[in-house]
């Protein structure tokens, strides 16, 4: 395995955990309560700003992944559209482009 796909792996695995830590300690604290949790993330005008950074940020990756997926036909890329909305841009996109980089992973044009 290439050094580059290794970082991209890294930092998917780092992206998964990382955030559902603090997505676990707060359903610790608040029960399961998405509705609670959207009310948190919008509890200041910085965190709403964010919530909507990321939130374009992983439309955005998901129109790519899927173009790029149809265009490469490597079908295994759209793992990465649940991983991004399931657990956030810092898991799906490293993640994406560890899969995108695998050999054999689609002889097609990019979009």
């Amino acid at each position: 395995m290439s050094p580059l796909r290794l970082v991209f792996l890294a930092l998917a695995i780092w992206g998964a955990i990382h955030p559902m830590y603090y997505f676990l300690q707060w359903f610790g604290e608040n029960g399961f309560d998405l509705g609670g949790m959207v009310d948190a993330w919008h509890v200041n005008a910085a965190s709403s700003g964010l919530v909507w950074d990321l939130t374009i940020a992983a439309v955005a990756l998901t129109v790519f992944v899927i173009a790029e997926s149809v265009a490469r036909r490597n079908w295994i890329g759209l793992v990465a559209i649940p991983a991004t909305f399931c657990i956030g841009v810092s898991c799906g996109l490293p993640l994406y482009l560890f899969l995108r980089n695998r050999p054999g992973a689609g002889q097609g044009e990019s979009v």
